[in-house]
């Protein structure tokens, strides 16, 4: 174990300030400053406030991690940051710290891939990836299936959302229903309580004729928005449990049957799921169901390890540095859209030599 790489991996691409500590598949150390509470009273993410919150917790999660992993930051064998996507602002303030630490440590620098990063997470809890890995990848920012050959050059999109993402659209239907912010956890709290059967929602782009593997929730909030305009504008109550319950059904259906589907086609016999909304207890069950029917092997992380945290890119860094890919070049800087099809950001032809030149003046030292 102790030849294992050890790496420290910094998540910074929404309002969760993320600092994990992986020896190679291990998870030592995984600390979290989320500033949802700051963001509750707008109903939702603030760019400037999650920056901000970022810059003030970096440097305390930092060193909780260090004293929970028992590792002094000298002993790391490299840094790994969410280099995109993701908000500009908020990146940048993990990449230039990831920057700050790297460089006065005298320790390679991996900008990584914030999808690629999730699905790479599953190997703390489940062991090495099969390859290829077909991974669907649900939050409040992006619904995408993904076959991924390998987690550190070969991820390839079979699939994503054009518009609402799923857990976008929890938040929405939240607010709607006055549940507040973030609306995931309360709607999969009441679904339990009602009856997903209640009322007929729409499945988008389930069509003979529609993407395949695209997703589409913006119709089904629509739809949803108005079934409970019109129940208010009639003076009767809304049943907020069987909306909660049936307007969930509508979404785990589609993101299930598009997955398992794929897993079908491409000949995979095994699903990995991640993300925010992986978390969702239904998405898990209907997920469990299918894939057994299906002779699929089902894959999902902890809940904990599904939201944004700084262990998923420990873990995917961990993972460049074994199977030696090269670090990148201290010019590094935040890339918004960085496209799944890039797990991480290389440095030039001459790779570690950055880190070398450096090593022998450790700031540190």
């Amino acid at each position: 174990m102790a030849d294992e790489p050890l790496v420290l991996g910094i998540e910074t691409s929404c309002d969760e300030t993320g600092v994990g500590i992986v020896r190679g598949t291990t998870l030592l150390a995984d600390a979290i400053a989320s500033s949802v509470d700051e963001h509750a009273r707008f109903g939702g993410v603030v760019p400037e406030v999650a920056s901000r919150a970022h810059l003030e917790a970096m440097v305390p999660t930092i060193g909780r991690a260090l004293k929970e992993a028992g590792v002094a930051a000298s002993d790391l064998d490299g840094i790994a940051v969410t280099a995109g996507p993701g908000l500009a602002g908020a990146l940048l303030v993990g990449v230039s710290a990831a920057k700050a630490y790297a460089y006065a440590l005298g320790k390679p620098l991996y900008g990584v891939n914030h999808l690629a990063s999730h699905i790479c997470v599953d190997q703390l809890e489940h062991g090495p990836l099969p390859e290829p890995t077909m991974a669907l990848l649900v939050s409040g920012g992006h619904s995408s299936l993904l076959l991924a050959p390998d987690i550190t050059s070969d991820v390839r999109p079979m699939g994503a959302t054009i518009d609402d993402a799923a857990g976008e659209a929890f938040d929405k239907i939240a607010r709607v229903l006055d549940l507040g912010f973030p609306g995931g956890p309360v709607i999969d709290r009441l679904a339990k309580e009602g009856d997903p059967k209640a009322i007929a929602f729409p499945r988008g782009l389930t069509g003979p004729r529609d993407a395949a593997y695209d997703f589409s929730f913006s119709g089904l909030k629509t739809s949803v928005a108005r079934w409970i305009e019109a129940k208010r504008s009639a003076g009767e109550e809304v049943p907020v449990r069987d909306v909660a319950a049936s307007f969930q059904e509508a979404v785990v259906d589609v993101l299930t049957r598009k997955a398992v589907r794929a897993c079908k086609d491409e000949g995979v016999d095994h699903l990995m799921i991640g993300g925010g909304v992986a978390a969702n207890s239904r998405l898990r069950a209907l997920a469990a169901e299918r894939c057994e029917r299906a002779g699929i092997r089902l894959r999902v992380p902890r809940p904990g390890l599904c939201t944004d945290n700084g262990a998923m890119v420990a873990a995917l860094g961990a993972e460049m540095v074994a199977r030696g890919r090269a670090a990148s070049d201290w010019d590094l800087s935040a890339d918004s859209s960085l496209p799944v099809t890039e797990p991480h950001v290389p440095g030039a032809a001459h790779g570690h030599d950055h880190v070398h030149e450096i090593s022998k003046d450790n700031l540190y030292s």
